[in-house]
């Protein structure tokens, strides 16, 4: 991609590379087998941009499976663009049956029907949508409407099921925040999911977009709201079914990674990052408070 955009004379401006946790990050092909890895893979390419890279594990400990990766590097401030990102997990049976490609009583479905049955094409109906199907279930499409664009990966095998969903370059002020999330949830009734919404330009009204979400049966377990270079700004929340979520409000806690150099909340002193700090086989992440 770079080597194409070089040939049409065309500069960086920014990069963002995010993801939650993986469930199986041993099964991972490198550098993906740990966020450390991947930020370093990343600074090879994008760490000399004005702003250098920036890397931000957030989430609650108490909840490992529920983090959220993020990396940024930009060269100037951005466009005005938002981007919303849903991560799925437990996924119900018969939302997720939709999904396979030879149901129980022998049917066989193709992604069109996939993409009907489950409501997918229902959740911004102007999209004009490319899908996909896998052998023996699993699903995938890529959308378009203007300069929105939306992908969906479905992953429906009970015990590990998962679905990611992510839209961007949308108009906020055209959708309403809860009830798109909303339409995302009624595809496939997870018993948990994350959303990470992030703004860049235009922030003070997007803000109030992406922060107040009521999602009906669900309850909040964690929340952050993190400053990015360039004016950008990250929220990020996660969800639990209500008869699952824990009491109280758990605290929330961010690791940002600066390059070599960490910021933890409000600590004024920067921070090292060491590396056997990161636990390879569970993706846990401690940054041991050491003066640099």
């Amino acid at each position: 991609m770079l080597e194409l955009a070089e040939e049409l004379s065309l500069p960086l401006a920014a990069v963002k590379y995010s993801r939650g946790t993986f469930i199986f990050p041993d099964a991972q092909p490198s550098p993906h087998k740990n966020f450390a890895d991947e930020v370093a893979f990343l600074n090879r390419y994008f760490g000399g941009l004005k702003s250098g890279g920036n890397a931000y594990v957030i989430g609650d400990p108490a909840k490992p499976g529920q983090k959220w990766h993020i990396y940024y590097a930009t060269e100037h401030p951005e466009e005005p663009v938002v981007t919303l990102e849903m991560c799925m997990t437990g996924l119900d049976k018969k939302k997720a049956s939709v999904f396979f490609k030879t149901s129980a009583d022998g049917h066989t479905s193709c992604a069109k029907e996939m993409t009907k049955l489950s409501g997918i094409s229902d959740i911004i109906p102007e999209m004009e949508i490319c899908d996909f199907d896998f052998e023996p279930c699993g699903y995938s499409m890529n959308a378009i409407h203007g300069p929105a664009f939306s992908t969906i990966h479905v992953t429906p095998e009970d015990g590990f099921s998962y679905a990611s969903y992510e839209v961007m370059g949308l108009n906020p002020s055209s959708f309403a925040y809860g009830d798109l999330v909303k339409r995302v949830l009624r595809c496939f009734n997870p018993s948990e999911f994350s959303v990470a919404v992030t703004i860049f330009g235009g922030r003070d009204n997007a803000k109030t977009w992406g922060k107040k979400l009521d999602a009906d049966a669900y309850a909040c377990s964690n929340m952050v709201e993190q400053e990015l270079p360039s004016g950008g700004l990250l929220i990020y929340q996660s969800f639990t079914t209500t008869d699952e979520a824990a009491t109280g409000s758990p605290r929330s806690v961010l690791h940002g990674f600066v390059g070599d150099r960490a910021e933890i909340g409000e600590l004024d002193a920067p921070l090292c990052w060491e590396a056997d700090a990161v636990d390879d086989e569970t993706e846990e992440r401690e940054v041991k408070k050491m003066k640099c």
